[in-house]
């Protein structure tokens, strides 16, 4: 596409934070350490994962870069980053989350397939751009649309990142009309995060973002809009981020028996703990995430320090001076939900942290009842381990 390089190799790496944990080099996939998250509702952006099917893109001529807008659409438009600012700009807070997010750990139940993430291939970022319902307006497709006039039902994002999985082709995705439509919905075609343009990393010049859905959705280095009448048949639609039964093996996997998976479900992590810990006899503070998709918000955190024989329920809180109350208009319903929790410790324990979403969604106790061969949506109750001292610690 115009003034677009895509690198045919990975030396063309942009910096990156020295504390990411590199699960992968090429293509690099890396994850800030757990300890970083909890400390700021706003992730940073060099401590925000990085998730990448392939190298990454190069857009070397922001003048002649543009978006296709085409397919079952009335008045079909290519759009060059101007056209796109010109349209009313909108800042969303939005988590973003890898489906395999705490991968690693389903995979010691039984091996998986894929990047071993640890609990951090997540972030809270303020996505800065256009609504892709004012985008679609343009060529014709009213708002709360659940079919253009032409038939199409869903919205195909293209990007400009080529991938083996696509034998070479570039990374694709999509998302009902309906839901592309709606501007309540908040889907963006951000150039900015946390008021700073997009860095390469994260899609510059141009992303979507698709709040509430796994991040596989939302599409990077966007090349084309396409207004189509099925699903994306790319790989990553139809041969992948599909969540299957434990029953379900390599050998006798049918894709084609399960949806895309779009909405994450109710997740809730420990931070300020690793897995393993030492610590001295006493008060012990447990401070974390929880988040839920399609914009439900999170009713409540419960934390146990006896290993799930009794419960406390955390303080739950977004930004500084606003009280969190799940689904109140002052709060971002988009946005993850930082929690806190103390007690007296003074025994060797396991402290267990899940969450409850404003649908009262909840967390299966255990991930061998959800695990599933390609790793996905890990939302089990998320346990560490406390070893108490009582000398030189």
């Amino acid at each position: 596409m115009p003034g677009v390089t895509g690198p045919s190799d990975y030396s063309k790496e942009p910096p990156r934070h020295p504390c990411l944990q590199i699960n992968s080099k090429e293509p690099f996939n890396a994850e800030p350490p757990r300890s970083a998250l909890f400390r700021s509702y706003v992730t940073p952006v060099d401590l925000f994962y990085k998730r990448n099917h392939g190298p990454i893109p190069v857009v070397d001529d922001i003048e002649r870069y543009s978006v296709s807008v085409s397919g079952l659409v009335e008045n079909p438009k290519m759009l060059s980053m101007k056209d796109i600012r010109m349209l009313p700009k909108y800042d969303v807070t939005a988590t973003l989350q890898c489906a395999g997010n705490r991968r690693t750990a389903m995979s010691k139940t039984r091996t998986v397939k894929g990047v071993g993430w640890d609990v951090s291939a997540i972030g809270n970022a303020v996505w800065g751009g256009a609504k892709l319902a004012d985008v679609l307006e343009l060529v014709g497709v009213p708002k709360l649309s659940s079919s253009s006039k032409s038939g199409g039902k869903h919205v195909e994002f293209v990007s400009v990142d080529r991938c083996k999985e696509e034998n070479g082709g570039p990374y694709a995705a999509s998302i009902p009309l309906i839901q592309a439509t709606n501007p309540e919905a908040d889907v963006l075609l951000a150039y900015e995060m946390n008021g700073e343009p997009l860095n390469r990393d994260h899609g510059y010049p141009l992303r979507v973002v698709v709040p509430g859905v796994i991040g596989a959705r939302s599409v990077k280095w966007l090349d084309s809009i396409t207004v189509i009448a099925e699903e994306c048949q790319g790989f990553f639609m139809q041969k992948d981020y599909k969540m299957f039964p434990p029953s379900v093996n390599w050998d006798n996997i049918n894709w084609n028996t399960r949806r895309p998976q779009m909405d994450f479900p109710v997740q809730c992590v420990i931070c300020s703990l690793e897995e393993s810990n030492a610590v001295k006899p006493g008060k012990v503070t447990v401070s974390g995430y929880a988040a839920s998709g399609g914009g439900r918000g999170i009713e409540r955190v419960d934390v146990s320090f006896d290993s799930g024989k009794s419960w406390v329920e955390a303080s739950r809180y977004q930004k500084p001076g606003i009280p969190y109350v799940s689904d109140d208009e002052r709060c971002d319903k988009w946005g993850w939900v930082l929690f806190e929790a103390t007690a007296d410790v003074h025994t060797n324990t396991e402290i267990v942290a899940k969450a409850v979403d404003s649908s009262a969604n909840v967390q299966p106790e255990n991930v061998e009842d959800i695990w599933n061969l390609r790793g996905i949506l890990n939302t089990s109750w998320h346990r560490v381990q406390v070893r108490v001292g009582h000398s030189n610690m």
